[in-house]
């Protein structure tokens, strides 16, 4: 058996909503060779794998059968620059918020607009985060993962990741399947720096800061990003959490502007498809949801869009309430909306 596998091992304290969870087998990596080892040996290359980062994305249930990979691989650098941009790369188990101060310390900015996201460096492209206007994918250069069935390293470009809204190829292939394991990623942050505070939130904060929009730094933006999630999103080390718990639905604009003749203060946000995103959380707050409980689990009362365990709950509690949430929008809406976190692991 390899050394390092941890059988029966409790993954509560590792998913920030604290649903009780088991994983058959734990895999601490803190080193490719251990992805290889696990690869490379016959009794353990066909066990199920599921991938596991900081765990602020998920809904865990039950045993997580086979090996549970969690990514500890540490490491960042600043690797090159050209006339446009600087390249900086860290590894996948490194704290995304401690990277992006980083980044921010060493004159590179680009990444303000998502300090303060909860998780990992090698979780951000599979979910593509992305806050205020700005998304992961449009600063990765490229990344490198180890491929679980060929057990090789391989190498994924922006093109090859297929970034979309809280989407990427990772997240379509899934992390039960276990196949690439992102081991480490390189970001392209451009030289020639302009703030990004399209939403009118992050405006009014940094005007209510006095920083004109002339006068504007990253550091500033970055200052008003984080007070504005304090305000709004609650720490999982005091109220458990997972984050936004559902995306923001995009409609045809068809629907968009029906939707808004009737509720003429919906949020709406044209896209370049010619959709037209929503606001889920005002939706959720319309149908009576935001503040309200249903058993051990309720949707925040600063923020409708994020699902809180309030001591106890199961996976179970949780898909009880995001069913009636949904089930409530719909109903008054004509609008399905989808969940943000990754669903693991049997009852």
């Amino acid at each position: 058996m390899l050394s390092f596998l941890q059988p029966q091992a409790d993954l509560t304290a590792k998913n920030t909503l604290a649903l009780p969870a088991r994983a058959e087998w734990l895999a601490p990596i803190d080193a490719i060779a251990q992805l290889a080892a696990i690869a490379h040996s016959p009794e353990w290359a066909r066990q199920p794998r599921f991938v596991l980062g900081g765990g602020s994305n998920l809904v865990l249930s039950g045993e997580l059968p086979g090996i549970t990979l969690a990514i500890a691989l540490k490491g960042r650098a600043k690797l090159a620059e050209d006339a446009d941009a600087h390249y900086l790369a860290a590894a996948a188990g490194e704290n995304w918020h401690d990277f992006v101060g980083w980044t921010l310390r060493e004159g590179c900015p680009g990444l303000e607009n998502l300090a303060l996201i909860p998780g990992t460096v090698g979780a951000a492209p599979v979910q593509n985060i992305g806050a205020y206007g700005r998304e992961a994918g449009e600063f990765i250069d490229h990344l490198d993962a180890f491929d679980m069935e060929s057990g090789e390293m391989c190498r994924f470009d922006r093109a090859n990741c297929a970034f979309g809204y809280r989407q990427s190829v990772f997240k379509r292939e899934g992390c039960q399947n276990g196949r690439h394991v992102i081991t480490r990623v390189v970001f392209r942050l451009p030289k020639r720096w302009q703030p990004c505070v399209a939403y009118s939130e992050l405006a009014a904060e940094l005007a209510r800061r006095g920083k004109a929009e002339k006068r504007q730094t990253p550091l500033d933006v970055a200052a008003a990003v984080m007070a504005l999630r304090r305000k709004k999103l609650p720490d999982p080390a005091i109220l458990p959490n997972a984050g936004s718990f559902f995306q923001n639905p995009a409609v045809s604009a068809a629907l968009a502007a029906a939707l808004g003749s009737i509720h003429p203060t919906l949020p709406r946000y044209p896209q370049a498809d010619g959709s037209v995103k929503l606001a889920a959380g005002w939706l959720i707050e319309q149908v009576g949801w935001k503040g309200r409980n249903l058993g051990r689990v309720g949707m925040y009362e600063q923020q409708a869009l994020v699902l809180v365990n309030r001591g106890g709950a199961t996976a179970s509690d949780v898909r009880n309430l995001a069913r009636a949430v949904r089930e409530a929008v719909f109903a008054r809406f004509g609008v399905h909306l989808e969940l943000e976190p990754v669903q693991a692991g049997k009852a």
